[in-house]
């Protein structure tokens, strides 16, 4: 029996589980084995990890994997044999176990990258289900403390999507916590010289106005050099006191990538072909955010999110079950890149566009029902039904 070993439990994960299968059936194949290797059988969304009740935020996979025949192993993964073509992984008692594989597809994702920075440990974030609810349990703590400037402070370091979209959901967050005559005060600290510089001109004028509306400052053109229990030093030499600090700096693909043979970027992403398979590698496919593929014939690469996790995951799988099986791959294509950042209790902004222009819904309203729809139905897993999983996980649905 041959086997495809996945190595995560994500979006780019679960979906190359699904086109994996798809494949196989399409072909008629039991003569191939799909494994699925994660710490836990659910869909950690990610996406959503800056609104309250983070802890309703795991998707369970088990039924799943169940109706479509994909077997779940639980554990992490820690080693990657490619001469011997094993994973080698500890389960939760930490017994150390391994798995073969004739096809492997990395898809672990990537993880926040902490600098060597006095005081980065008492900085919140919200990369992991895990550190999302320790803010949460945090911003709740508050309640207990003195009513003093500080406590009302949440300074956010970054102003890209995610410090973004956690700062202006921020002011709902802590008037639920503090009461709505709270006065609150929320800082985004960003390198840029402009707001939302990171994103560009055509999404900025819906961010401004939005932190305006909200009450959301900007510090731009700085950077957080120090964190302390009660606040932050700057590198232009501003301090501001805050409880609460929360760091959205700086992804990077998971360590594991560090392991198998091929060039990286800079972010640790594998560069891979058309097929999402490892250039240079026999027998390694990446997936997701562990992925540098281009998705385009301009020459755009996917980015670290889960509207290109989702069709590289759809490729991946596809292609390494089309390999084993001796039939024509799916060459990845996404031209079409979209954004619907969510701006808290002002609405939200839709775009298409590697630059960004905003299209319609134009109506910050339509835009929050739109990113409503994403967040809370289009990017979970489809239901324990083996034909419409499967139908869902042709790599050829187009993704917006």
């Amino acid at each position: 029996m041959k086997q495809i070993l996945i190595i995560g439990a994500g979006f780019a994960g679960l979906w190359s589980a699904l086109s994996a299968i798809r494949q196989l059936d399409l072909n008629g194949s039991k003569g191939v084995e799909v494994t699925l290797l994660a710490p836990q059988a659910e869909l950690h969304v990610r996406p959503r990890f800056y609104e309250p009740d983070v802890h309703t935020m795991a998707a369970p996979l088990q039924a799943l994997f169940d109706a479509v025949n994909v077997r779940f192993v639980q554990g992490t993964a820690y080693h990657i044999d490619e001469a011997a073509r094993r994973v080698g992984y500890r389960t939760r008692s930490g017994t150390r176990c391994t798995l073969p594989y004739d096809r492997l597809i990395m898809a672990c994702g990537s993880e926040l990258e902490r600098p060597d920075m006095v005081g980065i440990e008492h900085a919140f974030d919200v990369d992991k289900l895990d550190s999302a609810a320790r803010l949460e349990a945090h911003l709740k703590s508050l309640a207990s403390l003195p009513n003093t400037p500080a406590r009302n402070t949440v300074v956010v370091a970054g102003g890209g999507f995610t410090g973004i979209e956690t700062a202006t959901e921020l002011p709902a967050r802590l008037r639920a916590i503090l009461g709505e005559d709270a006065a609150l005060r929320i800082v985004v600290i960003d390198r840029g010289a402009r707001i939302g510089a990171a994103l560009g001109d055509g999404i900025r004028p819906a961010i401004e106005q939005a932190c305006e509306a909200l009450g959301v400052e900007w510090v731009c053109g700085a950077t957080v050099v120090s964190v302390d229990p009660a606040g932050v030093q700057l590198d232009n030499g501003q301090r501001i006191d805050a409880s609460t600090v929360v760091w959205t700096v700086g992804f990077k693909a998971n360590p594991l990538t560090e392991q198998i043979s091929g060039e990286r970027d800079n972010r640790g992403r594998l560069h891979v072909d058309g097929n999402l398979k490892v250039k240079g590698n026999d027998a390694v496919y990446a997936a997701g955010d562990v992925a540098y593929a281009t998705c385009d014939e301009l020459g755009n690469h996917a980015v670290m999110s889960c509207q290109h996790a989702i069709a590289l995951g759809r490729h991946a799988g596809n292609n390494a079950a089309a390999e084993l099986l001796g039939v024509a791959p799916t060459a990845y294509s996404q031209p079409k890149y979209v954004t619907c950042l969510d701006l808290g209790a002002w609405g939200a902004v839709y775009t298409e566009g590697w630059d960004r222009e905003v299209s319609p819904p134009e109506d910050k309203a339509e835009a929050k029902a739109l990113k409503r729809q994403i967040n809370s139905v289009w990017i979970y897993p489809p239901a324990a039904d083996r034909a419409s999983a499967l139908a869902a996980a042709d790599p050829l649905i187009p993704v917006a």
